[in-house]
């Protein structure tokens, strides 16, 4: 949790900053696809394709086959990218006033499993609500994990951060909505909390 030794933040995005809604993109794939959610539920456990986009491994068009071929359904892209993106819910500005806020003690940075398509998406939300051309603005620095090429629970993503920024992990506290992610973090030395609801960010930082 937060001590008064706490010098650096590092916030995860979706489910934190973020609502996100995994269960509407499961939704609506079955949709596409004719088939009952739980069918793809179990279909995208089984497929490591995404982990690979999140670590930017493949370009988007090369993983809307790949979901084309999970589905069995002959879909434009725009079908992809919006049943892909149904998961994304709103950025309510207060809690980007927080982060703003939160600027003036501490370094500030995000750390999200993401991909090209929802950063699309999800920067034209910031452009509406926060007016800035990107989630970049409200942080120190911002770290994408198909731009780096590693993702969250992994080590070397975390270190990557700390190394980089020359943080000092004991006084860093981690806040993502994901225990493995916490794991994660934990392994190289950051403190953490779990963000169970995303509002929960008001009561740690009042």
């Amino acid at each position: 949790m937060l001590t008064p030794t706490t010098e650096n933040l590092i916030f995860d995005f979706g489910g934190v900053i973020m609502d996100l809604h995994t269960e509407k993109t499961y939704e609506a794939f079955a949709q596409l696809a004719g088939v009952p959610t739980e069918t793809i539920r179990e279909k995208v456990k089984q497929s490591s394709f995404f982990n690979d986009y999140e670590k930017g491994l493949m370009p988007d068009d090369q993983f809307r086959d790949h979901v084309r071929r999970m589905l069995k359904a002959d879909l434009t892209d725009q079908q992809i990218d919006d049943a892909w993106n149904a998961m994304l819910g709103i950025i309510p500005l207060k809690r980007l006033q927080l982060l703003e806020k939160l600027r003036t003690n501490y370094k500030v940075f995000l750390l999200s499993n993401t991909n090209n398509i929802h950063l699309t998406f999800f920067n034209g939300i910031i452009r509406t609500v926060g007016q800035k051309p990107s989630l970049d603005e409200f942080f120190d620095q911002a770290y994408y994990s198909h731009l780096v090429n590693m993702r969250k629970p992994d080590p070397e993503i975390f270190e990557h951060v700390v190394a980089e920024n020359k943080l000092n992990a004991a006084r860093t506290l981690f806040l993502d909505d994901n225990a493995d992610n916490l794991r994660g973090a934990e392994h190289v030395g950051l403190q953490t909390v779990h963000i169970t609801y995303p509002d929960l960010i008001f009561s740690i930082f009042p």
